[in-house]
């Protein structure tokens, strides 16, 4: 982690575990606390950053708010906070720290939302009518994620980074049913366009 062992040292300084535990159990259970974040931040880096990007936080504060979530990931395990769906939890974080940081920077422009993926390679094989086609056919799907409504685009971001529907639904603080819903609107919305698409080519 980034930050590093120091800086998560410093975050845990006044908090209720130095006041309720003899110091060689306190190291004992900030290390612990310290080892399971490292593993949680190496798991779910790069999702939380890409999600993070989607909100259109700038690539150079992207990382700052990967470093903010995960220090109060573990602020939050040091005072003994809930262990259940901490993914769900890392991602409603990073998406509060997101739009803080959004704010912050006092856009007037609307924010653009990046449909997210990786553009695939051409196939060197195809033909450039092919890859015409190809790009043609990602910048529709991409414009169908776009005009997707907020929850629908932002459950299909944390489906696609492997988050599970009661993760997802801890993340953006709704209920599973809800997530189940947007997920099918959104998937509604894509077949349909791919479709479309496939009728026009």
């Amino acid at each position: 982690m980034y930050t590093g062992r120091r800086a998560m040292a410093a975050a845990s300084r006044g908090t209720a575990l130095d006041l309720a535990l003899p110091v060689p159990q306190r190291d004992t259970v900030r290390a612990a606390v310290e080892l399971e974040v490292l593993l949680l931040f190496d798991e779910c880096r790069g999702g939380v950053q890409r999600y993070v990007r989607s909100f259109g936080v700038e690539a150079g504060e992207c990382e700052d708010v990967v470093q903010e979530t995960f220090l109060a990931l573990f602020r939050h395990l040091l005072r003994g906070g809930g262990r259940s769906n901490l993914r769900g939890w890392i991602f409603r974080v990073a998406r509060n720290h997101a739009l803080k940081r959004l704010a912050g920077q006092r856009r007037t422009a609307r924010v653009a939302v990046l449909a997210g993926g990786v553009p695939e390679r051409p196939d060197p094989a195809s033909n450039p009518e092919e890859r015409l086609l190809a790009g043609q056919r990602q910048a529709q799907m991409r414009a169908v994620v776009r005009a997707l409504p907020d929850r629908s685009r932002r459950c299909l971001q944390l489906r696609a980074e492997g988050l599970r529907y009661r993760e997802i639904a801890g993340a953006l603080g709704v209920s599973v049913g809800t997530v189940a819903n947007a997920l099918a609107h959104a998937a509604m919305r894509v077949q349909r366009a791919e479709g479309n698409s496939a009728r026009g080519s």
